[in-house]
């Protein structure tokens, strides 16, 4: 067992993180973890940077009386250049990083050439959807976290616009979240 998987990567209190915004008894806070130091807490020796992975902490808290539904969530990141990415599925991440394609011999039917066997993402690592979000529900007074991945790099002036959270009993969808992400 890794050093990583022992000492478990908890955030910490929601209202320690300066990057929040809270409307009708949600409070949400986001942190890019683009710093080394920020980033070996979370993911141990990986660091999804350097494969152009961004990864984004987002923290949730229920103030209000009603349930959340959480299932239809939408994260973007909007660069400083109002461009949009949408989130990556922490699948698809552990599966993109340090892959080539394979190369195929040119005939009638596809064929691996010998020796250029695909080789395991360096991405593939449990932290990658381990520590992703994955609350579906958000019962009144409780929280959730985890990380969405962007292929996208940090630059000052982003932020992260979240929309498709619902009242569980009026199926309401609460007001987007815009949340800037300069520290």
């Amino acid at each position: 067992m890794g050093a990583d998987k022992e000492k478990p990567f908890k955030p910490g209190p929601l209202e320690s993180y300066p990057c929040r915004v809270t409307q009708e008894n949600l409070t949400i806070a986001a942190e890019p973890f683009e710093r080394e130091q920020e980033v070996k807490q979370a993911f141990g020796k990986l660091n999804p940077n350097r494969y152009g992975v961004l990864p984004v902490l987002v923290l949730v808290r229920n103030d209000g009386t009603g349930t959340l539904m959480l299932d239809g969530m939408q994260v973007e990141y909007i660069a400083d250049s109002r461009q949009k990415i949408e989130a990556t599925p922490p699948r698809d991440v552990a599966k993109s990083g340090g892959k080539k394609p394979p190369r195929i011999y040119p005939g009638p039917l596809p064929t691996r050439l010998p020796g250029t066997g695909s080789k395991k993402s360096p991405l593939d690592t449990w932290e990658i959807e381990g520590r992703a979000f994955a609350a579906k529900v958000l019962p009144p007074g409780e929280s959730a976290s985890g990380f969405f991945y962007f292929f996208a790099p940090y630059r000052p002036g982003a932020s992260l616009y979240i929309t498709g959270i619902r009242n569980a009993p009026s199926q309401r969808e609460l007001f987007y979240f815009e949340i800037p992400l300069d520290k």
